[in-house]
């Protein structure tokens, strides 16, 4: 297969919020890009070795429409929630959670002291799928797939697949890919991307060049759609890690009112007086 990179055609800056009970973390993925990089629609980092950045969590809260991808990479966080899931999810673990028809869920720090460090993914459902019945995934780490790469790369495959080596998580409609990868030397690697696929990458430490253009540290590359275009070229330093995201658009309405994502202003209306009458 021909290797036509995508060019990053914009880079974007974390903002920094507070959310839940006062967690500090970075939104690299806001509301103005969710049509741009249909189906993902927000991308959270939390990292902080000072508790009072974390330790008050995400108190129980509702949502409805979509699902959460939460990726530890140090420290633990307990979710629990009212269709009866709870666990831990610990470094190098992901939990994969759909909303569809209404969950209620509550993510607590099951730490004191130390570093706290991942991130919150939030990917759209298909209107077809927006009242499914809720469900939930915990993947430990040892069941993700790590591939070291020819150019001695390293890959961690958490959603679809590395040619050939196909992660725990896959999904319909959107066919996410959700890649941690660290580089470690100067070698070019090409990382294969569909075509159709909506793509991101985020870098996490270092400052790699992506589809041509130099990424510093906590920042996005948002790609160019490039029909010809087969994925993307990274090249750094030993150590860089970055995030490759990527999925199929779903290319439907967008309505989103705090933790409700649907296609309508009645179907957010709806999620409101569902949450409101107890009916999640």
């Amino acid at each position: 297969m021909s290797q036509l990179s995508r060019k990053t055609e914009q880079l974007v800056q974390g903002q920094p919020t507070r959310d839940g009970a006062g967690v500090n973390l970075v939104r690299v993925l806001t509301h103005q890009w969710q049509r741009r990089l249909d189906p993902f629609l927000m991308l959270d980092e939390f990292r902080s070795d000072d508790p009072n950045d974390y330790i008050a969590g995400f108190p129980e809260h509702p949502h409805r429409g979509f699902e959460t991808v939460t990726y530890m990479l140090a420290g633990q966080m307990r979710h629990k929630d009212n269709a009866g899931h709870e666990g831990v999810v610990g470094p190098g673990d992901v939990q994969w959670m759909t909303a569809g028809k209404g969950i209620l869920h509550s993510e607590t720090p099951e730490q004191v002291a130390g570093l706290m460090h991942g991130f919150q993914l939030w990917i759209n459902l298909p209107g077809k799928n927006k009242l499914a019945k809720p469900s939930y995934a915990e993947v430990p780490a040892a069941q993700i797939p790590v591939v070291t790469t020819a150019e001695g790369h390293q890959v961690k495959v958490i959603a679809g697949s590395w040619h050939d080596v196909t992660g725990p998580l896959q999904r319909p409609d959107t066919h996410p890919l959700y890649l941690d990868i660290q580089l470690n030397n100067e070698q070019p690697l090409f990382v294969p991307i569909p075509a159709s696929h909506n793509a991101l990458v985020y870098v996490v430490s270092g400052e790699p060049v992506v589809g041509g253009q130099r990424v510093t540290a906590r920042r996005m590359a948002v790609l160019e759609n490039n029909p010809q275009a087969t994925g993307v070229l990274l090249q750094g330093q030993p150590r860089e890690q970055l995030l490759v995201l990527s999925g199929q658009p779903l290319a439907e309405p967008i309505v989103q009112w705090g933790p409700f994502v649907m296609n309508t202003r009645e179907e957010i209306e709806q999620a409101i007086a569902d949450y409101q009458s107890g009916r999640f």
